[in-house]
């Protein structure tokens, strides 16, 4: 792959991720949808679009997704949606972006990796920054929102250790996907007296779905192969950047200090650990 499309296709898929964020946010404050609905027309219009690229490229590879993912993806997707009725676009995808990681970096040291070098004070840097940005004050971010969209990220990188060498992630991912769309049905069936629609939630909830998440989702796969594991995962930092430069611009959104040296801490300490291999 030449350096152009790569750069081209990873631009791309991290401007999908951060509009996830941006979607979802502007479809809870300022349309009439509700959480469950907005979740499950996400998954749904998710996974019709990523099963139809499969079938379009009907290529032989392996892969099916599973129950235990599509239970870890669902989670991550009902986090999510029910954090962003109480979170900026920018908090939400910096303590999103931040507990994935944080999850992986864990599940590593569970796992007997060991950290060196300036890997110890980046991790501590980041606890640090993500401790800062819950203490109490004027511009703490709400706790449920904040606690909720926590377990989405724990969700999330707990759906991304599973995919490792599950098979092809697109098969894999639409997969997950087709498993998780009748399950988030059923919280919306389960929460049907409290469901609110409106034509421009849905449309918000269906490009979030079928383009942020499906295509994004399809076009990061296809760049991920070209790239180092420390190179992707270093690049997925700037989505929440992204996000907070969408919410500023389009939402009329406002960066407090806070959230601004949270940032700095949080996404510059996880930096630290990435980007040096541990050594186990």
């Amino acid at each position: 792959m030449s350096p152009a499309r790569l750069i081209t296709l990873t631009t791309l898929a991290m401007l999908a991720f951060a509009g996830n964020s941006l979607l979802c946010r502007v479809a809870l404050k300022d349309t009439g949808i509700d959480a469950a609905s907005f979740t499950s027309i996400r998954l749904v219009s998710g996974a019709l679009v990523l099963w139809l690229i499969v079938q379009l490229h009907r290529r032989e590879a392996v892969g099916q997704g599973s129950w235990r993912s599509a239970l870890a993806l669902f989670a991550y997707a009902a986090g999510f949606s029910f954090a962003y009725r109480e979170l900026s676009a920018a908090t939400g995808a910096l303590i999103l972006f931040g507990s994935v990681q944080a999850t992986m970096i864990g599940h590593g040291l569970w796992k007997g990796e060991r950290l060196h070098g300036l890997q110890l004070p980046g991790l501590l840097l980041a606890f640090g920054g993500l401790l800062g940005l819950f203490l109490p004050g004027l511009t703490a971010p709400p706790l449920l929102g904040s606690l909720l969209m926590l377990g989405a990220g724990i969700a999330w990188g707990v759906y991304s250790l599973r995919g490792r060498g599950a098979g092809d992630p697109t098969r894999v991912t639409a997969g997950n996907f087709l498993r998780a769309a009748p399950i988030a049905l059923g919280l919306s069936l389960l929460l049907f007296s409290q469901a609110e629609w409106d034509w421009r939630g849905v449309g918000y909830a269906v490009a979030s779905g079928a383009l942020a998440s499906g295509l994004g989702y399809a076009i990061w796969y296809s760049a991920l192969p070209a790239m180092q594991a420390t190179h992707a995962a270093t690049v997925q930092l700037s989505v929440p950047v992204i996000a907070a430069l969408g919410g500023i611009v389009f939402l009329g959104e406002h960066l407090s200090i806070r959230l601004v040296l949270a940032s700095a801490a949080i996404l510059g300490g996880i930096a630290l650990v990435i980007r040096t291999k541990p050594q186990a």
